[in-house]
């Protein structure tokens, strides 16, 4: 059965406004910030265990997000360690991790997992969006956007309802919400 009310960790305020305007009124949508220690491994091994730690933290429903940057050239790296990429190299350091590469598709991947609660196993959402690396373009308030590609435009490019009908992160919320409609 889908909950009524779900507490979404993040820490993120624009990934908050992204799921909230992508959900609607899907469900009741609680925003908690948890500071969780996150495992290496695969995308889905990395959101169900940060899932597991929310749900024993909340003692109750949550709903866990990761985002991925994938460089099919560097065979899918860095993948689920985007942010610290990010944080250690910038943009522009980024671009020049593909450099030497002909190939700068990448794919943007979000993962949410979701948990009933401690002891229940989680259940994942996934969604991806092909694109390319490119040069920065756009505002750089929201991570990596500027330098994603979709059909001509960076995600900064965009604007929000656009990117909210494309995204990697819609892609992954709509699946989401079909199962928890389904649950209802």
């Amino acid at each position: 059965m889908a909950p009524k009310q779900l507490n979404f960790i993040t820490g993120n305020k624009n990934k908050l406004i992204e799921v909230e305007a992508i959900l609607g009124d899907t469900v009741d949508l609680q925003s908690k910030s948890i500071d969780l220690v996150e495992i290496q491994g695969t995308i889905e091994e990395i959101s169900a265990d940060k899932c597991r730690r929310a749900a024993e933290a909340v003692q109750g429903p949550v709903l866990v997000e990761d985002t991925c940057l994938c460089f099919n050239a560097l065979k899918e790296l860095p993948g689920p360690y985007i942010k610290w990429f990010l944080q250690a190299l910038g943009l522009e350091g980024l671009n020049a991790m593909l450099a030497g590469f002909p190939d700068k598709s990448a794919q943007a991947v979000c993962t949410f997992a979701y948990s009933e609660g401690p002891g229940h196993e989680p259940i994942i959402f996934q969604g991806r969006t092909d694109g390319k690396i490119v040069p920065a373009r756009g505002p750089t308030n929201f991570g990596w956007d500027p330098i994603f590609e979709y059909e001509g435009k960076t995600y900064a490019e965009m604007d929000k309802a656009e990117k909210n009908k494309i995204s990697h992160r819609f892609r992954a919320l709509e699946k989401l919400k079909t199962w928890l409609k389904s649950e209802v």
